[in-house]
Parts: C-alpha cells; structure tokens; sequence
C-alpha cells in the first residue's frame, strides 16, 4: 500500500530548545518502566476528505421524522447510558450474531475524562485529509442522536440510521431473549455504529468510549492506537473516586501490541497507564516527551500552533477552536494519526504539513466553546465537571476578553456541582441558573441553593425554564450597551447546551 505524503526531517537538525523545555518541565513521569515498540498499519484508499459537518436538525419529510422518533423512543425505552452493568458480553454477543462487523476495519480508541470528542474529532478530520474513509461513533450527542455515528466526517442521515437500526432489530431481540438483561441504549447505538461502519465500509473507525474503559460497550474493539485524554474526577461513584482509580477502569483500551498515545496526566494516573501498556507490550507516546505543544498563539476564530509530533515539528497550523486545551488536543490527535501511520517505530519522519495544516484549519466541535450569536456575543460550552469548567474558564478569558460575563447555568444533579460553580465564579459577574429538560437535570432551586453559596444572594438569578434563562442573560448583558463587551456563557450539560442551540435557531 501507498503511504501518506511525506517531509523527510533535516538529519543536521538538532533538538528544539521549546521541545526540551517541555521535557525538563515533565518532572512527575516514571522514567523506569520500559516501553516495547509496536508497529501501526498503514492504510490508504479512494476516498475524499471529510466535507462539512453539520449538527443535523430534525427531518424535513414528516414521514421520515415520525420514523426517527419510533426508533428514539424504542431506544429510549432501554437501560440509559448512565446504568451500568459491569459487562461486555451482552454486545459481545450481539456482535458475533451480526458477524463481527467490528473486526473488519482497524480502530483509533479513545478514553479519557475530558475532550475526547473533540480529540476525536480532530483525528477523524486528519485521517480524511490523507485519504482515508472514516466512522467517527462519539457520545453524547449534542442535539440529534444520529450526530453519535458519522461516516466521512458528517452525522449519517436520519434515513440510514433507521434502516440501520431496523436491519439489526431482530439480532437486538434474540440477543435480550438469551440475556439475563435487556441491551441497553448505548449497547445498541454501539453495535449500530460498528454494522453502519462496516456496511459503509471504513477505512478505519474512530471510537470514543461512553464511560471509563475496561468494561465499556465499546471495548470490544481492539484498538492499534489506544488514546487517553487528560484524566480528572468525574462518575466518581461508578469509575473510582481518585484519578488513579479511573486511570485503572480507563487503561482497559489498551491492548497488546497497540499503541498508547497518553496526554498529560496526574502523575498517579500517569503510573497506571504507563504499567498497563508494560504488561501488554503496548508502545506509548507521552505528552511532553515523545510530542507536545511548543507554542501556541491566539488568532481571530482560533489559535495558531506549532506541534512536536512523533516525527518531528509541525509549524504554523490554525485550529480554529479556542483554549490551551484544545491545542492539546491537537497535539494527542496529531500523535495518534502518526503511530497509526507508523511514524515514531517504522518511520522517521512528519506528514505532510500542508495536508496536516489543511485537516486542522477544518475541524469543528458544536458546542465546545461555540459562538452562537452576536451582540451580545452568546458562548456555547458543554463543561460539566470542574476540570472541564477550569479549561473552559482559562479559555474564554484568554480568546474573547468579555468585559462583563453571564453565566448560564444548567447541571445535571449527579455532577461536583459546586467544584464546577467555584471554576467559574471569578469570571461570572452574575449567573442565571435553570435546568434542561433531563431527568438527570438538577433542580433550579437546589443548583441555585449552592450557588449563592458560591457567588452570593446578589448575583444569582434562577429561572427554571432555559428559554427564560437565555433571554434574562442576554438582558442582563445588555444593560452595559452594545458595544462595552458584555456577553453569556452557556454551560452545565451537554444537553443543557444543545437546548440552547436550538433555542437560538442552530439546528
């Protein structure tokens, strides 16, 4: 097979002194656990890159609509994504009747508390720039269901996601009849995406786990690139309550032979990770030794990067998200598509820059940091922990200067809901709490509750409904005039945000 286009890297070059400044930082990492080379496969085949995506709206032709949401309330009649059953052999089973429709590409997997769908989404942009098809399968959605599985870079349409559903229906209901439980939701919208990528066919899936790792429904796969985005607290009453607990549910993707891409990670964590790859013979690739960010720089609509990849640096490329985490993101997606091509064990070398800086410049992630509106400028992001709402607070600062934020707020009421509150109270000048239509959501009256405790009685305001919520932040924001800078953060949930989407008229 062919190989992606290619920059040999200059043999008098020697190391770059911003590179090395990231090794000597990296002071926490285990320099004693021994690492085995492993080999990535290269694929490449007839296939454009991925064309636009888009967040799809409901279904123009009614008779198509009604379809869908028979399919979604059937679904939706299943166990939910957040009861968990610490087992694999339900999908395991599923997939064996359906014929293994997951063996028949190679998988990127991707686990991590934090970014994973964006990572994923990076990858997948970078893998269709060299050619190759993709399956993207990522959760939660952010307005539609059929956002979770896309091939070529956009959400497969209403239309197939029904036929898919339809044509595994019956392997489904034999499946629940020999289990002692039903299928669950996710369970069902996994086997879905592998039979959907495998019928398309892919040249290659991109998966993201629903949560922790070893005993996830995605975990059937066995990935030749296992990725791990940073890992912080979250689930914490099924995952573990320590960043090494997690680290031990999430470092079941690894799997011998592979490849373990691993962002920056709390040093216990990081020990975790890095014995399990030991144990299966799994190459790693660390952020901050093998690749990293050596600079980054803000830019209108987004940042400008120089990347140290697995076979060198990669200057000068745009992406057009804000935040220090999204640059390293990038940096883990960038690593990731190197070792599955090869790059640090088979080869020496870079992709090809343009290629690389041309799949970056494409890349979207609705409702990461989304700038739905102007005047006032109204901000969309899906935080929901308070690592996620640090990175998110760093970022608006940093990208959009506001002279007066409003924070609207709606959690779901299994979250560190004041860990989350306290990341954003010193850039909320006020904050309007309210809720989503979840049944997971948290009470506007309880949220509200803690956040006086947080920011104080004069700075909360609750209105239950989010319509409310959206045009009492957007009031308050505009008491300053239209040009003094005031705008509104939207954040909480991912569902709390792809309400507010749509109540903005996106999708």
């Amino acid at each position: 097979m062919s190989e992606p286009p290619q920059h040999e890297p200059d043999p008098s070059a020697t190391p770059d002194d911003a590179f090395d400044e990231i090794v000597d930082a990296e002071t926490d990492r285990d320099p004693d656990l021994a690492v085995i080379e492993a080999g990535s496969r290269t694929l490449r085949t007839q296939a454009g890159p991925p064309q636009g995506d888009q967040v799809p709206a409901r279904p123009l032709d009614p008779e198509t609509d009604r379809a869908l949401r028979e399919v979604e309330a059937e679904l939706a009649g299943r166990w939910g994504e957040t009861k968990l059953d610490p087992s694999v052999q339900r999908i395991a089973t599923l997939l064996d009747i359906l014929g293994s429709p997951h063996r028949a590409y190679p998988a990127i997997h991707i686990t991590g508390t934090n970014g994973k769908t964006s990572t994923a989404r990076m990858i997948e942009s970078l893998l269709g720039a060299f050619d190759l098809r993709t399956g993207r399968y990522t959760s939660p959605h952010v307005q539609s269901v059929t956002e979770r599985i896309s091939l070529d870079g956009a959400p497969i349409s209403a239309e197939r996601f029904i036929e898919t559903y339809r044509d595994i229906q019956p392997y489904i209901e034999m499946t629940d009849a020999r289990q002692e439980y039903r299928l669950s939701f996710f369970e069902v919208l996994t086997a879905m995406a592998f039979a959907a990528f495998a019928d398309a066919p892919v040249d290659i899936a991109v998966v993201e786990v629903g949560m922790g790792g070893t005993w996830d429904a995605t975990n059937v796969i066995d990935g030749n690139v296992a990725v791990v985005t940073p890992i912080a607290l979250d689930h914490t009453d099924r995952l573990g309550t320590t960043p090494e607990e997690i680290a031990v549910e999430k470092s079941g993707i690894i799997k011998k032979d592979a490849t373990a891409v691993l962002a920056q990670q709390p040093v216990d964590a990081a020990s975790v990770l890095l014995k399990r790859a030991v144990e299966v013979d799994a190459t790693v690739a660390r952020e901050g030794l093998e690749f990293g960010v050596l600079s980054r720089e803000v830019a209108v609509g987004g940042q400008l990067l120089t990347l140290r990849g697995l076979g060198g640096e990669y200057p000068e490329v745009f992406l057009p998200l804000y935040g220090a985490h999204q640059a390293h993101n990038a940096a883990v997606a960038l690593a990731a598509v190197e070792a599955f091509f090869g790059i640090g064990s088979q080869h020496a070398r870079t992709l090809d820059i343009d290629t690389v800086r041309r799949a970056f410049a494409s890349v979207t992630s609705p409702g990461r940091l989304e700038v739905v509106r102007r005047s006032p400028t109204v901000v969309l992001d899906a935080a929901h922990n308070p690592a996620g709402a640090r990175a998110a607070a760093e970022a608006v600062t940093e990208a959009f200067g506001f002279s007066r934020l409003i924070g609207v707020v709606g959690a779901s009421g299994d979250k560190d809901v004041r860990g989350f509150l306290e990341a954003f109270e010193p850039i909320f000048a006020e904050i309007v709490v309210t809720r989503n239509s979840s049944d997971r959501a948290m009470d506007a009256d309880a949220l509200a509750q803690v956040a006086v405790e947080v920011f104080g009685a004069e700075r909360v305001q609750v209105e239950p409904r989010l319509d409310d919520a959206l045009e009492a932040a957007i009031t308050l924001a505009e008491e300053e005039g239209e040009f003094a800078g005031a705008g509104v953060l939207v954040t909480g949930s991912v569902i709390t945000v792809g309400e507010a989407r749509l109540l903005l008229g996106r999708g």
